[in-house]
């Protein structure tokens, strides 16, 4: 058996981090012979919530489940961590600007991106999963300038799986048959689900579906997936949310040859500029994403990719107070 990697998992007490913790402790991120060491970081009033989760853990008795610790402590939750999913955020509340809620997530992100700098492994990797989720993985990014900018990442994964289900829905195809898909932008309804070069079975998708059908249905439908989900189920997305984290890091970890969509810090690839996190076609070796480059980009293309940019030099300007 390799050594215990250590997990922080905050929002603990929440629905995702319920869908997400069995995952990581049975060993789908860092494989079946690597112990995990769960910290699961909650605010003081939801401490309750996750003692009761790291019960269930423990009754559980998960072979690699070494260790739980839960604490509202970040400097103790972050101190040797190998990875982190940072799940808890602050949510939208009524009559709030996005502005306001930016500002408001800056106070939960920064903090924890401090507790990284100061406390973390040396591999430590970040995901962060509460929304906005590019810009909070800016903020907790500048909190840890010691941090290589490459570790912080937000979850696009979502996106990219959600765009697969609706084409392999669509096109009467299995799930795993479909290459270099690319979500680019920003995870909000701005996002650009994009098939240009994605193949099923060795055939290019763009021609196996109707045009109109692409960008009047299916970009929409998966960009609005989530208020779909809470329309019908009353709630937000949770398990799916879980099942990408767990997607993201893996692969993030244990490498990947295949597109998948991931939210990085810009490279000044393909024009966009840097000091943003944004979602890119991306594969994964040695333990680092690589930005998948050469691509051709089309006028329509560009556009939508530069509304999202525009977004989220919005977004970065709306914080930039804390970066």
């Amino acid at each position: 058996m390799n050594s215990p990697k250590k997990v922080v998992v905050t929002g603990a007490a929440g629905q995702i981090a319920y869908s997400l913790l069995w995952r990581i402790a049975n060993g789908e991120v860092f494989g079946p012979e690597t112990p995990v060491s769960l910290s699961l970081l909650e605010i003081p009033v939801a401490l309750g919530g996750a003692e009761g989760v790291a019960m269930e853990l423990q009754d559980s008795a998960l072979p690699l489940l070494s260790n739980i610790i839960v604490t509202a402590d970040a400097n103790e939750a972050f101190n040797g961590a190998n990875a982190a999913f940072l799940v808890g955020a602050k949510p939208r509340g009524k009559g709030e600007e996005r502005a306001d809620l930016l500002a408001n997530n800056g106070k939960i992100f920064g903090p924890q991106g401090k507790a990284i700098n100061d406390h973390a492994a040396d591999d430590i990797r970040v995901l962060v999963v509460g929304n906005p989720a590019n810009t909070n993985a800016l903020i907790a990014s500048a909190a840890a300038p010691d941090v290589p900018a490459s570790r912080f990442n937000a979850m696009m994964r979502l996106d990219h799986n959600r765009a697969i289900s609706q084409l392999a829905s669509k096109l009467g195809r299995g799930a795993a048959e479909f290459e270099n898909l690319v979500v680019w932008g920003n995870h909000s309804a701005t996002q650009f689900p994009d098939i240009s070069y994605a193949t099923v079975g060795g055939e290019k998708v763009s021609d196996l579906v109707d045009q109109e059908w692409y960008r009047n249905e299916f970009i929409p439908r998966v960009a609005n997936r989530g208020a779909e989900i809470i329309e019908v189920r009353g709630k937000s997305s949770a398990a799916s949310a879980a099942s990408s984290a767990v997607d993201h890091m893996r692969d993030w970890v244990q490498g990947t040859e295949k597109w998948a969509s991931a939210a990085v810090p810009s490279t000044g690839a393909y024009g966009i500029p840097e000091g943003i996190i944004v979602g890119l076609p991306t594969i994964a070796r040695n333990g680092e994403w690589e930005i998948v480059e050469g691509l051709e980009i089309s006028d329509w293309q560009r556009e939508r990719i530069n509304a999202n940019v525009a977004e989220l030099q919005a977004e970065r300007e709306a914080v930039s107070h804390l970066l």
